[in-house]
């Protein structure tokens, strides 16, 4: 007897997830996966059951992750140096191979795998398949904190999304599959660059015309001046945090990614903890979500 209240709990549980179940109904996700969230396994089997659940209940889903962490690590053990400028990984030719080879190879496979093991069909694919994205050379403008002197940067192969053919994302949801996306894309000329995964993200969000873009980061979302969560933000409001410096440092190419994909067409944005438990499901299938929304 004591275990009918629970099964009755979850039932209610299940039938208010009805109306945000609706919402979405074949409609395009995409969700960015960080590589800071990808440390933990119980995390990572949390995050793959919510992508399968929402793919089975009629959501398009796509994952487009990222892997910074990951590829540092390899680089270390190759006994190769990076460094960064602006917030962005300076890959030389030797870099960029390393890149393509953690993102597109391991990462992407690892993530794939992940979702089958939940029941998921997933597919591995990157920028450069099918000409998806086409990237170009990405210059950088940095302040020197000593002289305050502004000065541009050359940041080798990597790349800014120019174009997305959605051919290849279209018939892939078509049959029923789950993409997962690697930031590695071709440029005009036929060089390889390595691209931000949330601004890979926010190119094919708004290329797919998503009814939600989420990326789920290490943070909670964005912060107000006391370190509280802002549950709900306009574009207008985006730009004014910026600009009085509550919005900082690592922050704000988040935010511009996220006011970027509005203007392409994407309802709503949501800077979450992909640390949380199912935070995926909380922020799509309750009323309170999980992070911050960012909407025109």
């Amino acid at each position: 007897m004591t275990k009918l209240p629970d099964v009755h709990t979850r039932a209610e549980v299940i039938a208010e997830a009805l109306p945000f179940m609706q919402r979405y109904d074949q409609e395009v996700v995409v969700i960015k996966y960080g590589g800071h969230a990808m440390g933990n396994k119980a995390a990572a089997e949390d995050f793959a059951e919510d992508v399968v659940l929402l793919e089975l209940q009629g959501v398009k889903p796509i994952v487009v992750h990222g892997g910074g962490p990951q590829i540092g690590k390899m680089l270390d053990k190759l006994g190769i140096k990076s460094e960064f400028q602006g917030g962005l990984r300076v890959t030389d030719a030797a870099t960029v191979e390393i890149v393509e080879m953690v993102l597109a190879g391991s990462i992407n496979k690892q993530i794939v795998g992940w979702l089958s093991a939940e029941g998921g069909k997933a597919i591995g694919l990157c920028g450069k398949d099918g000409n998806m994205v086409t990237a170009r050379k990405l210059t950088r403008t940095v302040r020197d904190p000593d002289s305050n002197i502004e000065r541009e940067v050359d940041l080798g192969f990597v790349g800014d999304p120019h174009k997305v053919d959605r051919s290849v994302l279209d018939a892939v949801l078509k049959a029923e599959l789950i993409p997962v996306l690697a930031p590695v894309a071709i440029g005009e000329d036929g060089q390889t660059y390595n691209v931000n995964a949330d601004t890979f993200a926010g190119a094919i969000a708004g290329a797919m015309k998503a009814k939600r873009l989420l990326l789920l980061t290490d943070v909670p979302g964005v912060l107000d001046k006391n370190k509280n969560l802002i549950p709900e933000l306009t574009v207008d409001q985006c730009r004014e945090l910026i600009a009085d410096g509550t919005v900082s440092g690592g922050m704000i190419p988040k935010i511009e990614t996220c006011i970027y994909a509005i203007e392409q067409g994407v309802e709503g944005v949501v800077i979450l903890d992909g640390k949380v438990p199912h935070a995926v499901l909380l922020e799509l299938l309750t009323e309170h979500g999980a992070g911050t929304l960012i909407t025109p």
